[in-house]
């Protein structure tokens, strides 16, 4: 597919890209930054800027492209966004993440792109950005879980999900949203892991999960190959969580009196991707007890 791949200059998105370039995809991307990364189309706009959103997705994107029309997209991947609160101003964290996301979807539905995934976030769930201590209503937390955030982020990740859900429901387009856990790097097991064990209360706020970059990008392909679910959110996480102590204990020391919904055992993932393994064959490869 060819794919317009938003914020692939990012944490994620430099490699998730070259995931969907091994599974052949053609991926052009869109970002503000260039990536570094190899072999890679890419074109530097603001997205924030609904003209310069449609101008990209339809224009020629590198040289080798003059000799034909520009080549419509088959797919979009939108994962551009201010990353977490506690950068810039709240408000502004707010305005990027919601606006670009409009437009992006916006441009793709009117050019009849049928395929569209955009990165909502774990924060949706309220945990992460919470003022002081905020416990999920339940654990192993899912998709159906209560999504009412404390946090600016969050909120706009909320928002975009029903943004989505909006244009899905005119353009009949399938529009996947990614719940995101805490993305990890490879190099970033070695470096933070080793703190993770040693003091698990450090997890808290990521619900005791990660996902591994890679295994990201092998969402987003999972995706981009399934068709026909409409409208849908996945939790994206790794199979285990990103702690030491088995599962088991991290409810007595940490969620007492929390409700487990589903049985939990060994070091099982706090953070359910059951049904991204149900729905587009989610199978995550990476972890980090094979690294540290």
């Amino acid at each position: 597919m060819r794919v317009f791949f938003t914020g692939g200059s990012g944490k994620a998105g430099r490699h998730a890209i070259p995931v969907l370039q091994k599974a052949g995809h053609e991926v052009v991307n869109i970002d503000r930054v260039p990536s570094g990364l190899p072999d890679t189309k890419e074109l530097l706009i603001d997205l924030c800027d609904s003209g310069q959103v449609m101008g990209a997705m339809t224009q020629w994107a590198d040289f080798d492209e003059l000799d034909k029309a520009p080549q419509p997209y088959d797919a979009v991947v939108h994962f551009a966004a201010v990353p977490r609160i506690l950068i810039g101003t709240d408000g502004e964290c707010f305005r990027q993440n919601t606006l670009s996301t409009y437009n992006v979807i916006e441009a793709a539905v009117k050019l009849g792109i049928k395929k569209i995934i955009f990165a909502s976030s774990e924060t949706t769930y309220g945990v992460c950005f919470a003022a002081g201590e905020l416990k999920p209503d339940y654990v192993p937390v899912d998709e159906e879980h209560p999504t009412v955030p404390h946090d600016s982020y969050a909120m706009s990740k909320v928002c975009n999900e029903a943004t989505a859900r909006s244009f899905q429901a005119r353009s009949g387009a399938d529009i996947y949203g990614l719940r995101i856990n805490n993305v990890i790097e490879p190099h970033e097991y070695a470096e933070m892991f080793p703190d993770f064990v040693a003091d698990p209360s450090l997890r808290r706020r990521n619900i005791f999960a990660y996902i591994d970059a890679r295994d990201l990008g092998h969402m987003v392909d999972c995706c981009l190959k399934t068709d026909g679910l409409g409208y849908e959110v996945f939790n994206v996480s790794n199979d285990d969580s990103s702690v030491g102590i088995p599962s088991a204990q991290v409810i007595d020391e940490f969620y007492k009196g929390v409700p487990v919904k589903t049985e939990m055992g060994g070091h099982d993932t706090f953070y359910s991707n059951a049904k991204a393994k149900k729905l587009v064959g989610f199978a995550p490869k990476h972890g980090w007890r094979d690294e540290v």
